[in-house]
């Protein structure tokens, strides 16, 4: 899910969607209005699922999408290699998730987790899951 608002309002830590991939804006710089033109807006971004880096320049009025990142809580029912089948705890549906290498060794079945959601992908939130 998405939602559309213009460019002026995109601010550092903020969400956008770049080349329909969900991002997590890093950086941000606007050029001055010129004699010809609107000012235009630079953003500097990192995918959320991805992790790679993206960019684009836009004028500050330009219409985009933000996606709409949920961040939910599940039970991980059991671990089988890389893979971890997670139970949600609001409404009790079982999906799997492959575990990212730095968090192998820390997760175990029983163990609440923290995992986010956004546009049908689904990954681990590693900042809320180091609490």
């Amino acid at each position: 899910m998405k939602e559309q608002a213009e460019m002026k309002v995109i601010k550092e830590g903020k969400y956008i969607i770049i080349d329909e991939e969900p991002c997590v804006v890093m950086s941000t710089a606007h050029s001055k209005p010129g004699k010809h033109g609107a000012a235009k807006l630079r953003v500097d971004a990192v995918g959320l699922f991805d992790g790679q880096r993206r960019s684009m320049v836009a004028p500050v009025d330009t219409k985009i999408y933000i996606p709409i990142v949920e961040r939910k809580t599940g039970q991980i029912l059991s671990i089988n290699g890389d893979m971890a089948q997670i139970m949600n705890m609001s409404d009790y549906s079982n999906f799997d998730l492959k575990i990212p290498p730095d968090l192998q060794a820390k997760l175990a079945p029983g163990q609440e987790v923290f995992y986010m959601e956004s546009m049908g992908k689904i990954k681990f939130d590693i900042r809320s899951s180091d609490k």
